[in-house]
């Protein structure tokens, strides 16, 4: 289990966070897969595009959806240009599954 560590205001919290991370106390050392199909259909898109714009440079995460996400990759294609980069590691029938790695630093 990870280290809980309470700070006694923002402050305190933001000045750990500014020393290596986040003020969460959890680090992801591998690339996380989010399942897609487990968020709400109301909100997945907003979701996803929560957790793909959080990306540092350089950082990914693997989407996993039981239908090809062409309209999402799209989507995120309109949006961000050429600052995130697709590669698909699964090509159904069954499942898919694409790495979305951010490229860029965003202005």
């Amino acid at each position: 289990m990870a280290d809980i560590q309470i700070h006694r205001s923002r402050e305190h919290a933001s000045a750990s966070a500014a020393s290596g991370g986040c003020a969460c106390g959890g680090h992801d050392e591998d690339i996380p897969e989010l399942d897609v199909q487990t968020i709400p259909h109301a909100i997945r898109h907003a979701a996803i595009f929560g957790a793909v714009e959080s990306l540092h440079p350089g950082g990914g995460l693997v989407i996993s959806a039981t239908h090809n996400p062409v309209p999402l990759l799209n989507q995120l294609a309109d949006r961000h240009g050429s600052d995130y980069s697709t590669e698909y590691l699964t090509s159904g029938p069954e499942r898919w599954r694409i790495l979305i790695r951010r490229t860029q630093v965003r202005p």
